[in-house]
């Protein structure tokens, strides 16, 4: 493997077995489970691309923390790790263990959103918005207009609009922002990066008018990747060094450790005020556990300190993004319409050019993610219309101009040679796309729809 893409920076121990099921069993399966991805069963899958979310391998370090699990009710030795460890990487001064990134995001919101006010965010994500309207708040758009055209390729696609901003500020008044919300790097635009001098100027905008800033952290070492490659100045700091300046432009931050932390499960709340703190440590004792474990074991909180720890290491983090990149590459070579540039967590294709025959009220990025299982055996997820929702207030469903299936590659757990079947397959089906069939619903859910949403076929 070339210097371009690096070969993995690790040695494999052991093996999972996994197998393909016939093209007509795909079929029956898919069906079964009302055309969404997510309500397949795992053993009917070849390569499973659904999420980077706790799917990623752990290494014999972690796992040999695992075995130094202390178990304690209250206290625990790597509850103390855990915290040391995060206070060192993102500078922070409380630390507030949960179960998940989920978690998190329901503490913040609970505790810093009055109803009525508005949470400015660049571009939203799912449960995010979920847990600031069930608080109250309005979700504002600030991400910069690009991010939304999967066609235009910048280096810092996923850029808070200051213009955007300030206006929201002039509107409404400082008073009625809640808090501004940056993801670092955005999701639902392709996994893209915020360059430090845009974090650096919303957080000197947010200053002058007493609004603090809350970063999305999920994926903070790929957008320190990302910095340290294309943002001029940063081409010789450690990544370590890149993610401390990161955080010193927010005010706290939500994080699941199922992502960057290279573990299964867990997550945990950052701030610096000390009275969002102490509420914090009160309702965490209501919703996930003790303020020393926060719904996770002490094994997965040693795995995690671990992790943090391995995810800084700049060979790790260069050969997670390039092989994430060799699979965009190889499909753009191809002629296959994906979000560019390819970000940092799974390649995103763009449903509405891959599938132009189907309208987005029948669902094009849920039908393609279908066909792709059915043709393939490759499990990945709609990102569009379906994830959306709708709208609290009308009724009606968010149309998101950005309509993907998303290719999400897990950390540590398939090769190139498992990208090249992933690229093959999709570019067999791009020269048969016509065969796509819309969908329609058969059950939706009230919330997060995309979860547990059935369909079937036009």
């Amino acid at each position: 493997m070339s210097r371009k893409y690096p070969a993995e920076p690790f040695r494999i121990k052991s093996i999972e077995y996994v197998k393909m099921n016939t093209r007509e069993e795909r079929e029956a399966l898919m069906k079964e489970a009302g055309y969404n991805t997510f309500l397949l069963n795992s053993k009917d899958v070849y390569i499973d691309l659904l999420t980077d979310s706790g799917t990623n391998a752990m290494s014999d370090r972690q796992w040999a923390g695992i075995m130094m699990g202390d178990e304690a009710y209250a206290g625990s030795v790597n509850w103390h790790h855990l915290e040391a460890t995060v206070k060192e990487l993102f500078g922070f001064k409380y630390v507030v263990p949960t179960h998940q990134g989920r978690g998190a995001e329901n503490l913040l919101s609970t505790m810093a959103i009055k109803p009525g006010q508005f949470v400015p965010g660049n571009m939203y994500f799912t449960t995010t918005r979920y847990h600031q309207e069930a608080n109250g708040g309005i979700f504002k758009d600030i991400v910069i207009d690009e991010a939304h055209d999967s066609t235009i390729d910048l280096p810092f696609k996923g850029n808070v609009d200051l213009r955007k901003l300030q206006s929201i500020i002039d509107e409404h008044g400082a008073d009625k922002i809640a808090y501004i919300c940056v993801a670092v790097t955005v999701n639902l635009a392709g996994g893209q990066p915020v360059s430090m001098q845009n974090l650096r100027e919303t957080y000197a905008l947010c200053q002058q008018h007493g609004i603090k800033v809350f970063m999305d952290a999920t994926r903070c070492i790929e957008n320190a990747f990302f910095i340290k490659e294309r943002e001029k100045g940063y081409e010789n700091k450690t990544i370590k060094e890149i993610v401390l300046e990161e955080f010193s432009y927010s005010d706290g931050c939500t994080m699941s450790g199922k992502k960057d932390c290279l573990t299964n499960i867990g997550g945990f709340l950052c701030l610096n005020d000390e009275e969002l703190f102490t509420q914090a440590k009160e309702l965490v004792v209501v919703f996930e556990g003790m303020p020393s474990y926060g719904g996770m074991t002490g094994r997965d909180m040693e795995a995690m300190a671990l992790g943090l720890k391995e995810a800084i290491e700049y060979e790790y983090i260069e050969h997670r993004i390039k092989q994430v990149r060799y699979l965009g590459d190889r499909l753009v070579e191809a002629g296959v319409p994906i979000v560019l540039p390819v970000g940092g967590h799974g390649v995103f294709l763009d449903a509405r050019l891959f599938c132009p025959h189907i309208p987005q009220e029948q669902f094009p990025a849920q039908a393609l993610a279908a066909q792709i299982y059915i043709e393939s055996g490759v499990r990945s997820m709609e990102r569009g219309i379906v994830s959306g929702g709708r709208d609290k207030v009308t009724g009606k469903d968010h149309a998101p101009k950005l309509e993907t299936v998303r290719l999400t590659i897990p950390r540590r757990v398939y090769t190139y040679a498992h990208m090249d079947v992933v690229a093959d397959a999709v570019i067999d089906l791009y020269k048969n796309r016509d065969k796509i069939k819309g969908l329609k619903w058969v059950y939706e859910p009230k919330q997060l729809r995309f979860f547990t949403g059935r369909f079937e076929q036009i």
